[in-house]
């Protein structure tokens, strides 16, 4: 399967304004998460196995930092049109099958994911509560066939930085899955095909 690595962000970047819609049609804006102390915006896809690896994990990561203040968005921007288990109502679907108790937003301009820098899924910014990149990594180091347990320890390990006040280290390895696939002639400038 073809790997594409995060695109490399710069620390400290604010966090893109965004309106996006659920499946139930509800509109979703980067202001509702104001005064949180930590905001992750992942992007991620049905269809991806990097993301059905972790998919489980990430589900319960949220449960249980939502308790502690963090705030988790994730967000489709994949094609629907060339790639139907990418659709609105299948990202509903994916929801209330996986258990995301966050909301999951449909990007079906790809105007966010480009506005972000997303190059693959999962892609996970970690924002602070200045809404300031804080972490903008891998989940853990679990791939698709490499045996290695699902953990979330290098997302938790930022997460639990950010909420107490701290910086994340700074030395942070890039999130590797499935670009995500751009509507032809939308993709990004940055964007190769050989990727």
């Amino acid at each position: 399967m073809p790997k594409t690595a995060s695109n490399p962000i710069e620390l400290g970047t604010r966090a893109a304004d965004f309106i996006l819609p659920d499946a139930r049609g509800v509109l979703h804006k980067l202001s509702d998460f104001d005064g949180t102390p930590a905001l992750l915006v992942a992007f991620i896809s049905n269809r991806c196995p990097f993301v059905q690896l972790i998919r489980n994990d990430l589900a319960a990561f949220a449960r249980q930092y939502e308790a502690k203040g963090l705030r988790v968005i994730a967000i489709n921007s994949n094609d629907a049109e060339a790639h139907p288990e990418e659709s609105l109502a299948a990202v509903g679907h994916e929801a209330e099958a996986i258990g995301y108790t966050f909301p999951y937003l449909k990007d079906e301009a790809q105007a966010v994911a480009k506005a972000y820098g997303a190059a693959c899924t999962p892609d996970l910014f970690l924002f602070d509560g200045a809404r300031k990149l804080a972490y903008h990594g891998q989940y853990d180091d679990a791939r698709p066939g490499n045996g290695k347990p699902v953990t979330g320890k290098d997302l938790r390990a930022a997460a639990d930085a950010v909420l107490a006040g701290a910086r994340p280290a700074q030395e942070q390895t890039a999130s590797i899955g499935c670009n995500i696939k751009w509507t032809a002639g939308n993709e990004p400038s940055w964007f190769s095909n050989a990727a």
